[in-house]
């Protein structure tokens, strides 16, 4: 089902109730800038069996409601951009996800500017490699609940991770586990409402790339980085700046 409806920017209503889905693999790109959709009711979907699903919904900017209550995502593997620019869409009930064979989750909310709540409770990303862009520019996001069950073991990317969230004070992150991360570039940037952030936890022995992390943080009274450890780093540029 790769692109199968790719750019019907026309279309504002669909029916897919009939459809028998449980052989397909791949949905990458199955609604991709589908622009005047409002509504989507996948809830008859199976999709037992499909591995990738990144791009699905990419640049719907009308869509305001999605059932995705009957998708079972054992199987999935790849949700990079699954809902970016989806910036019209204000509820993602995850509830239903079974992500424990994900790797790529990168931008998968990107642009998501009314989302004002993320629960991730039922989340499992023990597997995931890339988070870089996660939230980024998830303007109204103002709480995120990153409970145990976001595992960060075995990632390596989060650059730009909270990138443009605005509305945020503050993020419990004190679960991450960044050993394994290299980029950090733009992770916080413009978070421009953040007061505190606890990083005490982070590893950051193998991190390169710092540049721009905390730049335009202008409302962050407390942040303490004694026990970062920079040795690797190559990139610091506009740590800090407040542009």
């Amino acid at each position: 089902m790769t692109s199968m409806f790719y750019g019907c920017n026309n279309l504002t209503n669909i029916n897919l109730s009939s459809f028998d889905t449980k052989n397909v693999i791949d949905m990458s790109c199955m609604f991709y800038d589908c622009n005047n959709l409002k509504n989507i009711d996948l809830s008859s979907f199976d999709t037992k069996n499909a591995s990738v699903m990144r791009f699905m919904f990419y640049g719907c900017n009308n869509l305001t409601n999605i059932n995705l209550s009957s998708f079972d995502t054992k199987n999935a593997i790849n949700m990079t951009c699954m809902f970016d620019g989806c910036n019209n869409l204000i509820n993602i009930d995850l509830s239903s996800f079974d992500t424990k064979n994900v790797k790529y989750i990168n931008s998968m909310f990107s642009g998501c500017k009314k989302l004002d709540t993320i629960d991730f409770s039922s989340f499992s990303t023990k597997n995931v490699i890339n988070m870089a862009s996660l939230f980024s520019n998830c303007n109204n996001l103002t709480n995120i609940n990153l409970s145990l069950s976001f595992n960060t073991q075995n990632a390596t990317d989060m650059g730009c991770m909270f990138y443009g969230c605005n509305n945020l004070t503050n993020i419990n992150i004190s679960s991450f586990d960044t050993q394994n991360v290299t980029n950090m570039s733009y992770m916080f940037f413009d978070c421009n409402n953040l007061i505190n952030i606890d990083l005490s936890s982070f590893d950051t022995k193998h991190v390169t790339n710092m540049s721009c992390m905390f730049m335009n943080c202008i409302n962050l009274t407390n942040l303490d980085l004694s026990y970062f450890d920079t040795q690797n780093v190559t990139n610091m540029d506009c740590f800090f700046i407040a542009a």
